[in-house]
């Protein structure tokens, strides 16, 4: 609930971000003028907004025309991005009212941090059904803020020897540990029997509980579970 909380903050940050006059000027122009003024707005945003690594405007063929920190991933502009899913699906939505997202994702220009990245197209005039002109991507940082949920489930010490808190994502696979083990690289089959929460035994003697993310006012949630795993006491 915590995260679907937050996350439904990061699609209305972004849908509303991409209306921004200055924003819809680069999109419009890709002038050097508008451009650098669109990075030192996006730079100014990401000095309010801290849950961010970065934000990028990119033009319809996929380059990435500007960014908010420039110092810090000096590899993000100029960048293509036309083959990214959340690039690919932001050009595809229907109105400003739209917006797609990605799977939890190492990101190369951002120097391989874990990211939840919202998206959504930057439209003629900022208008919701103007002319789509580029592409907004805002890019969470994942890694402090899912660990700061899994590692916070209250546990004795014992029961912190015998037990990960995880979330997953609609496939099993793991995108945050208590124990930092598996993101990305470990996939869970959860024997959930169509049921939105519950848990179950397995022979050897472990314990899973489950629940699906429930979503949040408009946010429907993108089928994740939280986990918990508890191995049996030894003795």
């Amino acid at each position: 609930e915590i995260m679907d909380r937050n996350l439904y903050e990061r699609s209305c940050d972004v849908r509303w971000w991409a209306t921004d006059s200055a924003i819809v000027e680069a999109g419009a122009t890709s002038s050097p003028e508008k451009t650098a003024y669109c990075s030192k707005r996006l730079g100014g945003i990401l000095g309010a907004y801290t849950v961010y690594l970065d934000l990028w405007l990119v033009d319809v063929t996929g380059k990435v025309l500007a960014t908010g920190r420039p110092d810090r991933y000096p590899r993000a502009k100029g960048s293509f991005v036309g083959n990214q899913s959340w690039f690919t699906q932001a050009m595809g939505t229907r109105s400003g009212d739209d917006y797609a997202v990605a799977d939890i994702s190492a990101c190369e220009q951002l120097d391989n941090r874990l990211v939840a990245t919202y998206a959504t197209a930057v439209r003629e005039g900022g208008e919701s059904n103007g002319r789509i002109i580029g592409v907004l991507g805002v890019f969470f940082d994942w890694k402090p803020q899912s660990d700061a949920i899994v590692r916070g489930i209250r546990l004795s010490a014992e029961e912190k020897e015998l037990t990960r808190a995880l979330t997953v994502d609609r496939s099993g696979t793991v995108i945050a540990a208590s124990d930092g083990a598996g993101v990305l690289t470990e996939r869970l089959s959860l024997r959930t029997e169509g049921k939105t929460q519950g848990h179950y035994l397995d022979a050897d003697g472990t314990v899973t509980g489950y629940a699906l993310t429930p979503g949040y006012e408009t946010y429907q949630g993108l089928g994740w579970y939280g986990v918990i795993t508890q191995k049996r006491a030894r003795g």
